[in-house]
């Protein structure tokens, strides 16, 4: 008895080899393309970007220069300087307000007994508002009225604030405690002369 040998042939193996070629040639070339087209828009943003900085370091220079020229003839000429003008600055110099020394100041007259919660300057007017426990056996109405008397007799506060006086008081309830809330006004020179002249 003989014995059989089958041999199996793959005609295709050629042709498989052949096309998996193809396809890695193909996906090479795929992304050879995409890295050139990557690239390529890669410069093209960065040759835009350089550009509008270069506008804008341009415009920044001819900016420059225009402002130099400016400076240059107000510095080269008297006459853009009327005396209205030499009058306003010299009288913002003279009415400026040294808010370091006027908070120093302030922080020494305020005692035990009230809290200053609130500071607001306004066309002129310096506004603080406090509270004071309430006690039965002090009189808040006291407390405010000498700690403006204080303010009063303190040259760092009354040579720029004249006139200092009381604005509203209200009693509140705070976290199981009563308070009295008050108004503090002190005008500087500017507001009085405001106040007294209707027709500025």
């Amino acid at each position: 008895m003989t014995k059989d040998f089958y041999f199996k042939i793959n005609l295709n193996k050629y042709g498989e080899m052949k096309i998996q070629a193809e396809r890695e040639s193909k996906a090479f070339r795929n992304a050879v393309i995409a890295y050139l087209i990557g690239a390529l828009v890669m410069f093209a943003g960065l040759f835009y970007l350089n550009g509008q900085l270069k506008k804008k370091v341009e415009n920044r220079r001819s900016f420059y220069k225009e402002v130099s020229a400016q400076l240059s003839k107000y510095q080269s000429s008297g006459d853009y300087l009327s005396v209205n003008d030499v009058d306003k600055l010299a009288q913002t110099f003279s009415n400026r307000i040294f808010w370091t020394k006027k908070l120093q100041a302030l922080s020494q007259n305020i005692d035990q007994q009230l809290a200053v919660r609130k500071l607001n300057f306004n066309n002129g007017v310096l506004t603080l508002n406090g509270i004071i426990e309430v006690n039965r056996q002090v009189q808040e109405g006291d407390i405010t009225f000498e700690f403006v008397q204080r303010l009063k007799s303190d040259p760092e506060i009354s040579n720029d604030f004249p006139e200092i006086k009381s604005g509203s008081k209200i009693r509140q309830i705070a976290k199981d405690t009563e308070i009295l809330e008050f108004v503090i006004e002190c005008y500087s020179k500017e507001a009085l002369a405001g106040r007294r002249s209707p027709t500025q």
